[in-house]
């Protein structure tokens, strides 16, 4: 699994949502090297890590599967752990499963109804399928400020504060993941259940308050509801909140290791 590793002291292995790459931390990743031996990852499938071993359905437990054996090809019995939106996920059942110190989960999926996961993966797909021939012309209204507000409506509450090149390096990423697509419609099959499996683990739960492709209103007090013991924080941010948010979603991830 492709990872960049920076920093020094605990270890903390970052995890990125379907779609993007480790470069989606980047903002946050030197707020935390301070303190921590940061491993951001290249989820399998994405950004140049190679896909799941062949034969493989990319279900979220085959993702959380691959993460384990990283953590221990890397020798991290209990790292500290924070992802967002599958990576959030990835965190959680992670932590069920005993191998963290901590998870910080940001906008994690599988609290959702069944009409809430068609309406993400319907609004994710079109970027998992963008036929070639599309894909310029994508990239190119990228270049402007209202072509990058329309782009990224549902996932960043302030669109201006991503560059432009952040935005292309992520659609390009995007359009050539190879697991993008089969990992949305392996999402059919995954909802987030069980949550008092966790109530002697250490987990934060945080939520953009802008969040449109997991909304806020409705998907952060689900989660609330089944995971009563854990921290929950609401962000100024949207659904990627590293760009919005950085300071908030280092210290988020601080407080949940220092209390673990």
């Amino acid at each position: 699994m492709h990872h960049h590793r920076s920093g020094s002291g605990a270890p903390l292995v970052l995890i990125h949502g379907v779609g993007h790459h480790w470069q989606a931390w980047e903002p946050v990743i030197d707020r935390l090297g301070g303190r921590f031996d940061v491993l951001a990852c290249d989820s399998p499938g994405f950004g140049q890590s190679p896909p799941l071993p062949a034969g493989t359905e990319p279900t979220l437990w085959a993702y959380v599967d691959a993460f384990e054996r990283f953590l221990s090809e890397h020798g991290l019995d209990a790292p500290h752990v924070a992802g967002n939106s599958m990576g959030g996920a990835i965190a959680l059942e992670l932590a069920r499963r005993g191998r963290v110190a901590s998870a910080t989960a940001f906008s994690p999926a599988g609290f959702w109804t069944a009409a809430e996961r068609r309406y993400a993966l319907l609004s994710l797909a079109a970027f998992a399928r963008m036929p070639m021939g599309l894909q310029p012309g994508v990239r190119r209204l990228a270049r402007t400020p209202a072509g990058r507000a329309a782009l990224l409506a549902q996932l960043v509450k302030r669109p201006s504060a991503v560059p432009f090149d952040v935005v292309d390096a992520t659609l390009v990423d995007a359009f050539a993941a190879p697991a993008f697509a089969g990992t949305l419609a392996a999402f059919e099959q995954y909802t987030f259940t069980g949550g008092g499996q966790l109530d002697g683990a250490r987990v934060t739960v945080a939520w953009g308050d802008c969040d449109r492709l997991l909304p806020y209103g409705r998907q952060a007090p689900r989660a609330r509801n089944v995971l009563p013991h854990a921290r929950h924080v609401t962000l100024d941010a949207g659904h990627l909140p590293f760009y919005d948010a950085p300071d908030a979603v280092a210290s988020v991830i601080r407080a949940t290791a220092a209390a673990a």
